[in-house]
């Protein structure tokens, strides 16, 4: 049997930390061209802390594909990031190639979790940062809005 011709385990706690990144959007890979075999495709979770986001990004021309496994989500984008869906746990979503976006954790006390795949890799390519304000509804921990 050839080195390939066996499935290929990332435990817990050992996931690949040298991949793509964006602010506060922290991404670890299981499954990636860092650490397996694997050439056409990225698994990994991202993180987002109670009332943390990512920088706007896109992701090339990777298809990206996302999972909500806890916490309360909402991804900006269109024109200066004024649209925005909002999803939470068990809610899949699909984001195209090169469309510029934030991932923003919604909550100010949970922690956001997605389970992300993309491919054919963990493409990012950061754009210019925008101001909370820009952001219909997210408050950054421990901003002045949070204390009202």
């Amino acid at each position: 049997m050839a080195e390939h011709d066996k499935p290929v385990v990332t435990r817990k706690g050992e996931e690949a930390q040298n991949t793509g990144q964006s602010g506060g959007a922290v991404r670890i890979s299981g499954v990636s061209v860092q650490h397996t075999p694997a050439t056409k495709i990225w698994f990994g979770k991202v993180f987002n802390e109670p009332g943390y986001r990512s920088l706007p990004h896109h992701h090339g021309e990777a298809e990206t594909g996302g999972y909500v496994l806890t916490g309360k989500a909402r991804i900006y984008f269109g024109e200066n990031f004024s649209e925005y869906i909002d999803m939470s746990e068990g809610d899949f979503v699909f984001v195209p190639p090169f469309m510029p976006h934030v991932e923003a954790n919604m909550s100010t006390t949970e922690e956001l979790i997605w389970l992300t795949t993309r491919t054919p890799e963990n493409i990012v390519v950061n754009l210019p940062e925008v101001a909370d304000s820009v952001l219909t509804g997210y408050v950054r921990v421990g901003t002045h809005a949070e204390a009202h």
